[in-house]
């Protein structure tokens, strides 16, 4: 397996194991500061990971077909893993998580008809700053879930919650930007 890949595949692994670690207190009903300790490390090498994969692709000319297809399915893994997570907390509304699912299904049915074309779909601009907006989103909500896992009042506050709704919504936006602009872009794969 090539060094890209290596850490792509860590983000796929650490998914699961963040979605784990951000409920255990929920369920045991303790743990709840340490949960802290662990989660945001956890998301924050993730996202690390997304970096990594590319630089060493490039860096080691590892770039590969199988690594534009592996890459985003782990990025959209890890992000519906935290999504769902602020979703369960109350932080992101069920609507646009259910419509950032259905963008990031069409998308990966998109990957996949290309596929049959010979053609496969890299990252874009558009996809990149989705990416950001996402990774925005999900670090802001999971300080709002620490700091009321600590015991610090403010995350109830209407104001965080608004921004959390702020995010969301741009996270959305940017999701169905991208995805419009990937079907500008590749409209010819549509054709017969």
């Amino acid at each position: 397996m090539k060094t890209a890949d290596k850490f792509t595949l860590a983000r796929i692994i650490l998914a699961p194991v963040f979605f784990a670690a951000y409920f255990i207190p929920v369920w045991t009903g303790r743990w709840y500061a340490l949960s802290v300790c662990v989660m945001i490390p956890l998301l924050v090498a993730a996202e690390c990971t997304d970096f990594l994969d590319g630089y060493f692709a490039r860096r080691l000319k590892e770039g590969s077909d199988f690594g534009k297809l592996f890459d985003p399915f782990a990025d959209v893994l890890l992000h519906l893993s935290a999504f769902a997570c602020f979703t369960l907390s109350g932080y992101m509304p069920p609507v646009v998580f259910m419509l950032i699912i259905y963008r990031e299904f069409a998308m990966n049915f998109m990957r996949l008809a290309a596929m049959q074309k010979g053609v496969v779909i890299a990252a874009r601009k558009g996809g990149k700053a989705k990416t950001a907006a996402y990774v925005i989103s999900a670090l802001y909500m999971l300080s709002l879930e620490s700091a009321a896992r600590l015991g610090f009042p403010a995350p109830i506050h209407p104001a965080y919650r608004c921004v959390a709704l702020v995010l969301c919504l741009v996270c959305a936006c940017a999701a169905y930007a991208s995805f419009f602009e990937y079907i500008f872009h590749f409209k010819s794969l549509t054709g017969k």
